[in-house]
């Protein structure tokens, strides 16, 4: 049921779709929606919570004192993660950056408050990083915004739009280069 609400909300979005087209797409009856379910938010809400899960365990924090595996490594193995389940997933991608928002006050806030999460993550980072001298000087959370923005923008021009070279691998390299021509101040990759 969850593969056939995730299509559902991808196809025609969270605020046109009913339980009907949910069981309708999952083979199943009404009752067995209800079974697991208590409404559409209840199992939108399901697919955001494990997709968020999904980025938040792409993510690694950064160590500095491991010469084996240098911080710009480091920084790309993120990348690449957070790339990866956002690629993989590309309807969750697409119902994320376009349904979730305003879906309802209630679950505006739990988003609200995913998103605050990573901003606080990534912001501490980044002060780890300043002073460690490999993240320029500026105010942090201000950095974090702009990283996050660059990324959201990206991926949703991605998945909703397409772009040509679109592989993890080449996205990968466009964000790192923003980031290397930006704040990072980290020797090239290995």
């Amino acid at each position: 049921m969850l593969k056939a609400a995730r299509d559902v909300f991808a196809r025609i979005g969270y605020a046109r779709a009913t339980v009907d087209d949910i069981v309708r797409e999952a083979g199943v009856a009404r009752g067995t929606f209800y079974l697991y379910f208590g409404d559409k938010r209840d199992v939108f809400e399901e697919l955001i919570d494990r997709f968020a899960h999904q980025i938040v365990g792409a993510i690694v924090r950064i160590v500095t004192n491991d010469p084996k595996r240098p911080v710009a490594d480091q920084v790309l193995e993120n990348i690449r993660g957070i790339l990866g389940v956002c690629l993989e997933e590309r309807l969750m991608t697409k119902i994320l950056f376009t349904d979730a928002v305003g879906a309802d006050p209630e679950f505006q806030h739990k988003l609200s408050t995913f998103y605050e999460g990573v901003v606080l993550l990534l912001t501490e980072s980044l002060r780890d990083g300043q002073a460690m001298g490999v993240v320029c000087d500026g105010e942090p959370r201000g950095l974090a915004y702009l990283t996050i923005g660059a990324l959201k923008e990206l991926l949703y021009q991605a998945v909703t739009l397409g772009l040509s070279g679109e592989s993890t691998e080449a996205l990968t390299a466009q964000i790192y280069a923003f980031l290397r021509h930006g704040y990072l101040r980290v020797h090239p990759v290995s």
